[in-house]
């Protein structure tokens, strides 16, 4: 009997055609549904070879392919919405979404979300203690900011010479390289980001120690145990990347939305109170 050669790829693109796109039998937000031909276009099915796997990973894996595991992407696209709902949460309740990612792919993707969001990043290096040793990253992050208004106030100018004012300069810059990203980030953010949770193992291990939520993109390497929110994904292909980028950026956006339309119901329900006091004042 002839034997039947069958294309993993093939049949994952297969299975994602049967998946419902049906949006009324979805309970979620219509901003944080995901396409997973979309997922399958940016390659994140491609894992590590077969040699380099995480048992715990089987569950979310479809087939092997020249030596290499697929990701099953119909349990990717649930679990990435799931983890889009709690950062939309997160942010609708005022929190901070914490963006990390030193991995040299994914720098830029991480850097171009943070801008866009006007959210907390890390990007070049993460220092043991940014979220868990705050007396030692506080003083250095108040250091910063100190020098960085002393500067634009001329004060240093004034004081010193050309220059020692160029090596405070130049101080600053290597500090903004460092803590740039998060000088403006609350001492604990809401919920982390993580692209790779074994290249930034430590950003995972410090919110974990805090009891802070961490999503992350898990490679068939990974455990996904470690993390809240796992998403089983191609975390080196950078269409994989930014395209979750852009899911993630939704996810906020709709969640600062959501918390403008919370502030201005609680202003109007303010106004009537107003009123009513008013009118007993004047009554007097």
């Amino acid at each position: 009997m002839a034997s039947i050669e069958v294309d993993p790829v093939k049949n994952v693109g297969k299975k994602v055609e049967s998946v419902k796109t049906n949006s009324d039998s979805e309970t979620k937000s219509v901003s944080n549904e995901v396409d997973v031909k979309k997922l399958l276009e940016a390659g994140a099915h491609f894992g590590h070879k077969t040699s380099r796997w995480h048992p715990a990973m089987r569950p979310f894996i479809h087939s092997k392919n020249g030596g290499n595991h697929i990701i099953d992407l119909t349990q990717t696209g649930p679990m990435l919405e799931t983890a889009l709902e709690a950062i939309t949460k997160a942010v609708a309740g005022g929190g901070k979404v914490l963006l990390v990612s030193t991995k040299r792919q994914a720098v830029d993707a991480i850097s171009q979300l943070a801008e866009d969001t006007n959210m907390p990043f890390v990007v070049n290096r993460w220092l043991g203690g940014m979220l868990t040793n705050q007396n030692t990253i506080g003083g250095r992050i108040k250091h910063l900011k100190s020098l960085e208004e002393r500067m634009a106030s001329g004060e240093l100018a004034a004081k010193y010479s050309k220059l020692e004012v160029q090596r405070f300069q130049e101080e600053i810059e290597e500090m903004n390289v460092l803590y740039g990203g998060i000088k403006d980030m609350p001492a604990k953010p809401a919920i982390v980001f993580v692209v790779d949770i074994l290249h930034d193992k430590n950003a995972v291990a410090e919110a974990t120690k805090l009891h802070v939520p961490v999503v992350g993109l898990v490679d068939t390497n990974g455990d996904p145990r470690t993390i809240t929110y796992p998403v089983p994904c191609n975390d080196d292909a950078l269409k994989a990347v930014e395209l979750v980028c852009a899911y993630v950026k939704q996810a906020i956006e709709l969640g600062k939305s959501q918390q403008k339309a919370v502030d201005v119901t609680a202003e109007k329900s303010d106004k009537p109170a107003e009123k009513t006091e008013q009118a007993a004042a004047e009554a007097k």
